[in-house]
């Protein structure tokens, strides 16, 4: 992301939730009603156009083949994750990375129940809180705006500065960031969840190959090249298959590691759609170890 500047992939996630949500019910993975809030007039105005929308996609599929329904896959998943974790009384959320992100507006469990904190870079965030204000008349009374630079700046101190408390129970949302990082700042905001999380708190995050990094990976390329003309160029991934020793000696257990391939063979039943994309990608859900 270029310094100074909102997340440009932000946006074109922001866009692809908001035409999945034009979909009939039966066929829509998910129902993000205010996607379209966060868009500019031209991106708003393609999205509430089916024939637009059509071409938008089909030109987006030919450039990064699976692109746009792998993110739609994934954001089905954490949905469903979030839910669970709602029902099982998580008592803080925190959204790394949150971009355009949603949740905190549309799951009507979290207000009243559940302090959600969302962390993101300080360009991205305030562009997010100007588009909330709009949509909703003011900032919501249960969401916390942490502005922070993954690469330069402690997780851990910002939240706490923000009000988060280390010892309730907490789900941290790690969507569409973790490729983007140092190996470093992955490993540091690891930490800081583990040290600074009450009992059965957890976290879920989407993470590519590392093959899908360095271009070696058959039929990465073409997503690579688009990333890098975004300006926002991968530099981060796990073997694949080895993601649960990587979280158990960073102190998480209860490690559920699911492909996108996988989740999209069950959601393409279920939606009757011919849902395609990229076979280098696995989102991991995890619970950090109890404190001893």
């Amino acid at each position: 992301m270029k310094e100074g500047k909102a997340s440009r992939t932000a946006e074109g996630t922001a866009f692809s939730r908001a035409v999945e949500s034009t979909r009939p019910a039966g066929e829509r993975l998910f129902y993000d009603p205010y996607a379209k809030g966060f868009l500019s007039r031209a991106l708003n105005a393609i999205a509430n156009s089916r024939v637009l929308a059509t071409l938008v996609i089909w030109n987006s599929e030919r450039t990064n083949p699976g692109g746009i329904s792998f993110a739609m896959v994934r954001t089905r998943y954490i949905d469903e994750c979030l839910r669970a974790r709602i029902d099982d009384g998580i008592q803080q959320l925190v959204v790394l990375g949150a971009g355009y992100d949603s949740r905190a507006y549309r799951f009507d469990g979290l207000k009243g129940r559940v302090k959600v904190f969302e962390v993101d870079h300080p360009a991205t965030q305030k562009v997010k809180k100007e588009k909330v204000e709009k949509l909703f008349g003011a900032l919501p009374d249960h969401v916390v705006y942490i502005p922070i630079n993954f690469d330069e700046e402690k997780l851990a101190r910002k939240l706490l500065e923000g009000g988060y408390d280390r010892h309730l129970k907490t789900l941290f949302i790690w969507e569409g960031v973790t490729m983007y990082l140092t190996a470093e700042a992955v490993d540091e905001t690891l930490a800081a969840i583990v040290d600074n999380s009450g009992e059965d708190s957890s976290v879920i995050f989407d993470y590519i190959y590392e093959g899908a990094v360095d271009g070696t990976l058959k039929g990465s390329e073409k997503w690579r090249k688009v990333a890098e003309r975004l300006g926002e160029p991968p530099s981060f991934g796990i073997e694949d298959g080895t993601v649960g020793q990587f979280l158990k000696k960073r102190g998480f257990d209860r490690v559920n590691d699911m492909s996108v391939e996988s989740l999209t063979n069950h959601y393409r039943e279920e939606s009757g759609r011919n849902l395609r994309v990229f076979p280098f990608s696995s989102i991991v859900h995890a619970t950090v170890k109890p404190w001893e």
